[in-house]
């Protein structure tokens, strides 16, 4: 269940499939299980240990995990695809409270506020804010530059409020790698992969070091990045620039959050207000329900 919530917002672009992770319990053993792939495996696999190889990357919890994320993908992509061309506005209307029923919730957890608590939120909310409304580059250097777009692209995935997809696009690589992908370009795709894998394992490293030496503050840090991605999932938005995605058709690349009544004038489109706060109190009763349903653990899924 928690990789088809997963799959579902990975599919989603602006929404990071790792703020379904932080929410719902898990966060820190799926960093776990991703940094167990590492000399130790290797080892076991050496000897044919399979079974001890298989027990030491925590190998039910992902296979479990990633066939939710594969089925919610498989099933859902062209449901999600179809709404956010005809119904873009109420889709993120419903994501919004899903971000800041998360967010809120994540807060409460929060035992014992102090200044380093508070900068790091705030710090984490204006890193957030700075990468959504940040003008899209020309990431432009050959196979380095693929590399270092699958690093960063991986590294924005897993952390909650970010999504790789929308780092891919602020690098101006979204079209280059879905074209290279759909014309199977295996250099290209195989330096991506590279990138992303080595980013996968250097930085599921450093966020379970931070979490386990710095629980409360690296906390704060994740929700402040969960509030400050609610500028992209905001509904009502007036499009800066635009990309070209690989049909050939232009997508907003840069966006800024405009006012509901404000958005008609700038889109020619219905605000369509009471339906979106509809949907947005949905998305924030859904995450309490799942809050507690999986209430058991703590965000970073470390048990009490």
């Amino acid at each position: 269940m928690r990789g088809l919530l997963m799959g579902a917002a990975d599919i989603v672009p602006g929404v990071s499939g790792g703020t379904m992770a932080f929410i719902t319990g898990i966060y820190d053993t799926l960093l776990a299980s991703i940094r167990a792939f590492d000399l130790t495996l290797l080892g076991k696999l050496f000897k044919l240990d399979i079974a001890g190889a298989w027990e030491h990357v925590n190998g039910a919890f992902l296979l479990a995990l990633f066939a939710g994320i594969a089925t919610s993908i498989f099933s859902l992509a062209q449901l999600v695809s179809w709404l956010l061309e005809h119904y873009p506005v109420t889709l993120w209307a419903f994501f919004f409270g899903l971000i800041l029923a998360s967010a809120l919730v994540l807060l409460s957890e929060v035992q014992r506020w102090s200044v380093a608590l508070v900068l790091s939120l705030l710090a984490g909310a204006a890193i957030a804010l700075f990468i959504a409304l940040s003008p899209v580059m020309a990431l432009d250097i050959g196979l380095p530059g693929v590399f270092l777009a699958g690093f960063v692209a991986i590294c924005a995935m897993i952390l909650p409020g970010i999504s790789g997809s929308f780092i891919l696009v602020l690098l101006g690589m979204y079209s280059t790698v879905l074209v290279a992908i759909k014309s199977l370009d295996l250099v290209f795709v195989g330096v991506f992969m590279l990138g992303a894998g080595s980013g996968l394992l250097c930085f599921s490293r450093l966020l379970h070091w931070l979490l386990h030496r710095f629980h409360q503050p690296t906390m704060a840090l994740l929700t402040g990045f969960l509030f400050g991605s609610l500028a992209v999932v905001w509904p009502w938005k007036r499009v800066l620039a635009w990309t070209e995605n690989s049909h050939g058709e232009l997508v907003p690349a840069q966006q800024l959050p405009v006012l509901p009544m404000d958005f008609q004038g700038y889109s020619g489109q219905e605000p369509q207000l009471g339906f979106c706060l509809g949907l947005m109190l949905l998305g924030f009763g859904l995450v309490w329900l799942i809050h507690a349903r999986w209430g058991d653990t703590n965000s970073a899924g470390v048990t009490r």
